[in-house]
């Protein structure tokens, strides 16, 4: 069994003692219940691992000794800034940790025409923490040592405006164009639309900032899936999948 990766965030450092953030402290000493002695790796989503050890526990805190820089960081050679509009309950989680555990390297909820999620104040503050704890908990799944930027929700409009990738793809199910038959890009921008898809308004306004229209085979992805899909493909062709 491997040892548990933990996400600390705080400045971390070979041969020292540091105690553990508090949520950090909480799933060490709380939920997995780890004595002192117990092998661990700890991580602060800026690159790079420690091998570490638990020093110390008790109902306050956790301190742990940290060893040796782990070699590597899983993190992809493609850029994959991602836009996914708003979907319902669970829908939104899942695409956030999917696309974080396939390599992607930033993440904006949008809002389109046909979104039908309504956040504003701490609502919307609240949901972005949340959703930033589903990428590290993404990353201590699956190995990653630096964390996917989540960024604060904006329209299509103001995504599609800032975008400065190699390639922009607009997931539509109207569309002939291969993803093989582009040459291999450094960065790409990623847009999916809602559970109703995206308008004809804005395929057009994404067509306009130069986004290529894109299909993924004969079926029809939910919202939730599709980013999944297309992003496993684009690390197939162009990034680190074999």
């Amino acid at each position: 069994m491997r040892n548990p990766r933990i996400f600390s965030d705080q400045p971390l450092q070979a041969a020292s003692t540091i105690e553990l953030s508090e949520s950090a402290a909480n799933h060490v000493g709380r939920v997995l219940r780890m004595q002192p002695g117990e092998p661990l790796v700890l991580f602060n989503g800026q690159g790079g691992a420690w091998q570490a050890m638990v020093a110390s526990v008790s109902k306050k805190a956790v301190t742990v000794t940290l060893q040796a820089v782990i070699a590597g960081d899983a993190q992809s050679p493609l850029v994959i800034e991602l836009g996914q509009t708003l979907s319902r309950g669970e829908r939104m989680d899942y695409a956030i940790q999917k696309a974080t555990e396939a390599g992607v390297t930033a993440i904006t909820p949008l809002w389109s025409e046909r979104c039908e999620v309504k956040l504003n104040g701490d609502r919307l503050d609240k949901r972005v923490r949340h959703w930033q704890q589903v990428a590290i908990s993404a990353c201590e799944q699956c190995g990653r040592n630096v964390l996917p930027v989540i960024h604060m929700p904006q329209t299509i409009e103001q995504w599609l405006a800032s975008r400065k990738t190699d390639l922009g793809f607009v997931l539509h199910h109207r569309s002939e164009q291969k993803l093989s038959g582009y040459q291999p890009p450094q960065s790409v921008s990623l847009l999916i639309g809602p559970e109703g898809g995206l308008s004809a308004a804005e395929i057009a306004l994404a067509e306009r900032h130069q986004f290529h229209a894109l299909t993924i085979g004969p079926r029809v992805l939910r919202t939730e899936t599709a980013p999944v899909v297309a992003i496993a493909l684009m690390q197939y062709l162009w990034g680190d999948y074999r």
